[in-house]
């Protein structure tokens, strides 16, 4: 059935009550939220941050992708810092990450690249180095996320899915959200979309692209008798944090019949439904198959998805393969390529702003990049990157009751590098 041939009901005309008003509204508290809410409530502003699950973190905690990749340049250089490495310090005074220490990011010696690639910090075509990626503990990542939010002053709010921004004269007024309470909005002075799916700047008409990609459903084991030596006999994990637990970032390549588009019900049900086969199948054959999981257990299966792309916004600036190891002077975050060595992005400012709506910001894996640009600015890290730029600059917009699209890049690259993050190759 296409469009036109879709019936449509009338509906009465309502009002919808305004629950709450602030500075700065965040919608979406992945790793790309967290940032921007803490980063503008640090700045000053008023900030509300509004999730629609009842934890933090996203695709890191709930959909299991508990790898941060990566936050060097591949040649031993760290390129992200800021609130992302707060968040490692955090989770590494609880024994809750693994990563390489300095001295050895960058290096070519062998054991120490197989010793990583055991825990998943490795990816890519050969010749490795080692990478200043880190292993974290999902349910540990939540409770430093909750930590940073509250510590920074964030009002929160979970169970609560945006549904429509309403706007006036190229301004989000408003967004309205769904909740078991029924229907209501919250009224901001700037708005950031860090939904992952570019919810709010797709119904606000903003230009973008869609991508179709096989789903992915990620899960741990735990009781593995030897992980390493199961790892090395074929298994097909990630040792992880925890005695005898192993990660398993199963992927659909070959098994999945169909790429889903990740925002139709229909799509995400049929792969939920279809991944959670696949993820039992495998659960089975590791027990049968391999050296040491006769007696493993499954831990936990990822609340999410695995899917890493959907919507891209085609901003003011659309970041580009071509534009690797270029140079920008409106760059507000830079990342490396967790598959490439030496291949470096700098962010301009210009890539999370929608043409058109001056008040509303993009943060997170739906910044404006093509696809190419994407596999590298959609990891967490870059993710946090970006967040924390639009948060910043969201607070400096509401100081200076500029509108974040007049904001000058020149004050707002300065107050980013005074926070520690990293802004040029």
């Amino acid at each position: 059935m296409g469009d036109h041939d879709v019936p449509f009901l009338q509906e009465a005309a309502r009002q919808t009550p305004v629950r709450h008003e602030t500075e700065v509204l965040v919608v979406g508290g992945g790793a790309a939220g967290v940032a921007a809410a803490v980063a503008a409530a640090r700045g000053g502003a008023d900030v509300m941050l509004v999730e629609r699950y009842g934890y933090l973190g996203g695709l890191a905690t709930g959909g299991l992708i508990i790898l941060l990749l990566t936050l060097d340049d591949g040649r031993g250089r760290q390129v992200i810092a800021g609130l992302c490495q707060e968040l490692v310090d955090r989770l590494a005074q609880r024994d809750a990450a693994w990563f390489p220490p300095r001295q050895e990011w960058g290096r070519e010696d062998e054991a120490l690249i197989r010793r990583d690639q055991r825990r998943g910090l490795v990816w890519g075509h050969a010749p490795h180095r080692v990478r200043y990626s880190v292993a974290f503990d999902p349910e540990e990542m939540k409770y430093a996320l909750n930590e940073m939010v509250e510590d920074a002053g964030v009002r929160l709010l979970l169970h609560a899915w945006a549904c429509d921004p309403i706007t006036h004269a190229g301004c989000v007024d408003a967004v309205a959200f769904q909740g078991k309470s029924g229907r209501f909005a919250i009224r901001a002075r700037v708005v950031i979309d860090a939904s992952g799916d570019g919810d709010v700047y797709a119904a606000a008409g903003c230009a973008h692209e869609s991508a179709q990609v096989l789903p992915w459903l990620w899960f741990t084991m735990g009781g593995i008798e030897d992980v390493d030596a199961a790892i090395d006999a074929g298994a097909g994990g990630f040792r992880t944090i925890g005695e005898g637990k192993a990660l398993f970032p199963w992927g659909a390549t070959e098994k999945i019949a169909r790429r889903i588009d990740a925002t139709s019900p229909a799509d995400l049900t049929y792969a939920e439904l279809e991944c959670r086969k696949r993820v039992m199948a495998e659960v089975d054959r590791l027990r049968r198959e391999v050296p040491g999981f006769e007696r493993a257990h499954l831990c936990r299966i990822a609340d999410q998805l695995g899917i890493t792309e959907s919507r891209r916004l085609q901003g003011r600036y659309v970041l580009r393969h071509d534009d690797m190891d270029r140079g920008f002077d409106d760059a507000v975050a830079i990342t490396g390529h967790w598959t490439k060595y030496g291949a470096v992005y700098e962010i301009p400012y210009r890539s999370l702003l929608p043409a058109g709506v001056d008040n509303l910001l993009v943060a997170g894996r739906c910044i404006s990049v093509d696809h190419r640009v994407h596999h590298a600015t959609k990891e967490i890290p870059a993710c946090m990157a970006t967040g924390e730029a639009a948060g910043t600059a969201a607070a400096l917009s509401v100081r200076s009751n500029t509108q974040p699209a007049d904001l000058d890049p020149k004050a707002l690259r300065a107050r980013l590098s005074e926070r520690g993050a990293n802004l040029s190759r």
